[in-house]
């Protein structure tokens, strides 16, 4: 008997257990066991639990049935701000929810999240510069009116055409003539021309390349040709509505001047003033702009690169203009070389005399600045008589520094007397520097004195090929002698305190006919 009913005990525990398992097997929203790693998630959207799946595959899945639910319930598309968490954790059993549940608890919060309303746009770019419009008419409208400043006659239409250089759908801009157009489109609709008038227009064809002597109203003046002088680039895309710009904005954005730096490079004859006045800009404008200029009396020098501001758009337009026009022109200047006068010698052996001509000219354009003229036909009425000039061929002689380093403590010109018996009107400069640096032949020369020269001290004196004169004095030393022949940067003494002098230093001048000028502008 107890035998028995142990038995029955044990059948009916693992009865009890059978049907536990059938039931876990068999209820869905149960999770089903599994060894280790975490087998039930709890999932947020933007920080609300929207359900409890069994694994991220399941959360994801949800979340792309939301999206598709809310973007299918309208015609226009949409944007929702989602941030999705799963939290997961390791269990025996637990319940989860059904994806269909977990789904539209995602769409209630999506939709509580809505951002706006996705619109069909176009966006234009035009180098780094983006603007969204709301249609293809807007972009149309925003490139012809960038053209219709410089075609007041309507003379050339704009069409959108794929980019053939690139592999995506990119639409650019094509500018064509008008009337080219419509010869084109009665050519396509005009019956070919056959036997005799064939022949007489292949001709005609043939021939009138030859035809150059045209008379001055035989040329068509105008606008010839207009394109834009930028790569533009327009896609569709959908924006929301905040990021579409409307046509006003955008036009005054894209056409409206902006200041640009550019490089100026400088040209004989040019100063501070002129650069500045051909740029509409204040010498002071110039001087903050350009770190190499230290003030509005700084010189410049030919080749010198100087920035500068110009008024550009953001959509370039360049085009040809053909004109005609009188004007009094001049001759370009005929020289005469000289082997044995330096360069920096001219001479005028015929004063010139501006001349008159009617001209066609074609002119390119970008936005109002002409950039190059080619004249088609000229008539002189009378012929300007050119600037004739001799000139030398020899370069001059260059002159450096006559130390390495050294601080400038007296300039060129009036100063008060820094001890007695010194003199009130400086006739060269100071460097101050220690007794026995190097003092170097500032230019190549021959030595015409060399030895002690009163308020000078010790001194040396140069006479060089270009017929200047420099003087070394203060001298500690002397190491050259009268007569002497020596290169440019040669030592030829050593500096100190002799003479009328105040203290260590080394005074230079460069006379000129006899006569001293400031040598800082004279020296490389």
């Amino acid at each position: 008997m107890k035998r028995y009913t142990r038995k029955m005990r044990l059948w009916f525990l693992q009865g009890t257990l059978l049907v536990a398992g059938i039931f876990l097997l068999v209820i869905p929203g149960i999770s089903k066991l599994q060894k280790d790693g975490n087998n039930i998630f709890t999932i947020k959207l933007d920080g609300v639990t929207v359900g409890i799946l069994d694994s991220k595959e399941s959360a994801y899945a949800c979340l792309r049935e939301a999206r598709r639910a809310i973007s299918t319930s309208d015609t226009e598309l949409t944007m929702a701000v989602a941030d999705m968490e799963t939290e997961g954790r390791s269990v025996y059993w637990g319940e989860i929810d059904d994806e269909d549940t977990v789904t539209q608890n995602m769409i209630a919060v999506l939709e509580d999240n809505l951002v706006s309303t996705l619109n069909r746009s176009y966006t234009v770019k035009i180098n780094e510069y983006y603007v969204n419009l709301a249609s293809k008419e807007d972009v149309y409208e925003l490139l012809e009116t960038s053209i219709s400043k410089y075609d007041t006659e309507n003379l050339y239409d704009v069409q959108l055409v794929l980019d053939s250089d690139r592999e995506v759908n990119v639409l650019t801009p094509l500018v064509e003539s008008v009337e080219e157009i419509q010869k084109e489109e009665e050519a396509e609709n005009r019956l070919p021309e056959a036997g005799f008038f064939a022949d007489m227009t292949s001709l005609f064809d043939d021939i009138k390349p030859l035809i150059t002597d045209m008379a001055f109203e035989d040329y068509e003046l105008g606008l010839q040709s207009i394109d834009f002088a930028d790569k533009i680039e327009i896609v569709e895309s959908y924006l929301p509505a905040e990021e579409i710009t409307d046509i006003e904005t955008a036009i005054d954005e894209v056409t409206k001047d902006k200041e640009t730096n550019e490089i100026y490079e400088v040209k004989s004859g040019d100063t501070l003033g002129s650069i500045a006045l051909a740029y509409g800009l204040t010498v002071d404008d110039l001087v903050q702009m350009n770190d190499s200029i230290e003030s509005a009396t700084s010189t410049i020098r030919t080749e010198d690169e100087i920035i500068v501001t110009v008024p550009e758009p953001e959509l370039s337009v360049v085009y040809t203009v053909l004109n005609y026009y009188e004007e009094d022109y001049e001759a370009e200047v005929q020289y005469v070389d000289n082997d044995s006068w330096y360069t920096t010698q001219t001479k005028v052996l015929q004063e010139p005399s501006a001349g008159h001509r009617k001209v066609v000219a074609l002119v390119t354009y970008e936005n109002d600045s002409s950039e190059e003229t080619d004249i088609q036909k000229e008539e002189i009425t009378y012929m300007a008589v050119p600037k004739i000039v001799e000139r030398g061929t020899i370069v001059p002689p260059t002159y450096i520094k006559p130390i390495s380093g050294g601080r400038l403590t007296s300039g060129f010109g009036k100063r008060s007397a820094p001890t007695k018996g010194a003199s009130t009107y400086h006739k060269g400069v100071d460097w101050a520097t220690p007794i026995g640096t190097a003092v170097m032949a500032s230019s190549s020369g021959t030595v015409t004195r060399a030895g002690w020269g009163s308020g000078y001290g010790y001194c040396v004196y140069i006479k060089h090929a270009d017929g200047k004169e420099t003087r070394y004095g203060h001298l500690s030393k002397v190491l050259v002698s009268v007569g002497q022949t020596v290169k440019q940067g040669e030592k030829i003494a050593l500096s100190g305190n002799t003479g009328v002098s105040t203290g260590p230093h080394l005074h230079f001048e460069i006379l000129v006919n006899g006569t001293q000028v400031n040598p800082l502008n004279y020296l490389n």
